[in-house]
């Protein structure tokens, strides 16, 4: 028990004294250092007192699928900043192959008492996956924002990239360039924000109703499964690709390389997300530039609004990406 005292005195930044009061419920403790315990005892993984179990303490947990995407460790830059500044403690839960699943994640941060959480590129993206998890924080009442599209009739607020807009930008620039046969390297079937790129790419290219003559491949936005998936577009006649993610991108140049093509000369590739380094990669990636740090500050706001009384808007927050072109697009070849 001292050790525990010590501890959470050290990361609340009061004496061990003041933590005693709180955790015994006495008085003469403000608000603010009140919150600063309490969070420091969820962050420590210490259970609170049982009469203090029903109290939210001043924790926001921050749900990814991975890592890896850089896209994702720069939109947690964004909202464990914010949420900072806003006064509250970031938890970061990356999911990974094989271990803590987005529900396991979720009973963890509820047995936390979190203030809410912040999703991106979760179970909800997918129209086939298991959701259960978040009609439980539904039934909770817990604040919680989604980044990016997902499935319908889930009662949360979405900030979300206007996918739509995003495959405009990219399908005008390459016919631009005097591309026609344009592939698209997306990702699951049921991926939402596939779906929505997919169904803009039909409208603006004026694909058939038969799905079989679509110049589409879908992956699991690895970049192995990209490269394939590139693979048999090309080999189908694609001279351009645009890709859901830079990752797939990335996957795509390799794909053209190991056929012996070059790029931009003989296909083009185009990215979605501009994330970090794309500058530096070879050649320099065309991609569409999601505003992750509005997005991000926009998710803390919404969040913020609902864990201080406002009430959720179940309304999608659409913000307008910006084409960046590089070196990975050019003039059709002869």
């Amino acid at each position: 028990m001292t050790k525990r005292l010590a501890e959470v005195a050290k990361k609340a930044g009061v004496s061990e004294a003041t933590v005693s009061r709180v955790l015994n419920g006495r008085s003469g403790v403000s608000e603010a250092t009140r919150a600063s315990v309490l969070t420091a005892l969820d962050v420590l993984g210490y259970e609170r007192p049982t009469k203090l179990r029903g109290e939210r303490g001043r924790l926001v947990g921050l749900v990814l699928p991975e890592l890896q995407n850089p896209i994702f460790p720069a939109l947690a830059e964004v909202v464990t900043g914010s949420l900072a500044q806003r006064g509250f403690t970031p938890a970061l839960c990356a999911r990974t192959i094989g271990g803590v699943s987005e529900r396991d994640y979720v009973e963890m941060l509820l047995d936390h008492q979190v203030s809410g959480v912040v999703f991106a590129g979760g179970s909800y993206a997918l129209a086939k996956a298991e959701h259960g998890h978040y009609r439980q924080l539904l039934d909770r009442r817990m604040p919680v924002v989604m980044v990016n599209g997902g499935v319908d009739g889930l009662g949360f607020p979405h900030i979300s990239t206007d996918d739509a807009v995003a495959v405009e930008q990219a399908f005008g620039h390459l016919r631009s360039l005097g591309h026609e046969r344009i592939g698209m390297v997306l990702g699951p079937e049921d991926h939402v924000p596939s779906r929505r790129k997919l169904a803009a790419v039909k409208e603006v290219a004026g694909w058939p109703d038969a799905e079989a003559e679509w110049p589409v491949e879908r992956t699991n936005f690895s970049m192995e499964s990209a490269r394939l998936a590139a693979t048999r577009l090309i080999q189908r006649g694609s001279t351009a690709l645009i890709c859901a993610s830079d990752v797939l991108a990335l996957g795509s140049i390799r794909a053209a390389r190991r056929l012996g093509l070059d790029v931009p000369r003989d296909v083009s590739v185009v990215g979605f997300d501009d994330s970090v380094l794309m500058t530096c990669t070879d050649p320099p990636l065309t991609t569409v530039r999601q505003p992750i740090e509005l997005m991000g500050q926009a998710a803390v706001d919404v969040l913020v609004n609902q864990i201080e009384g406002a009430a959720a808007t179940t309304d999608e927050l659409l913000f307008e990406p910006e084409l960046v072109v590089r070196g990975s697009t050019g003039r059709v070849p002869h």
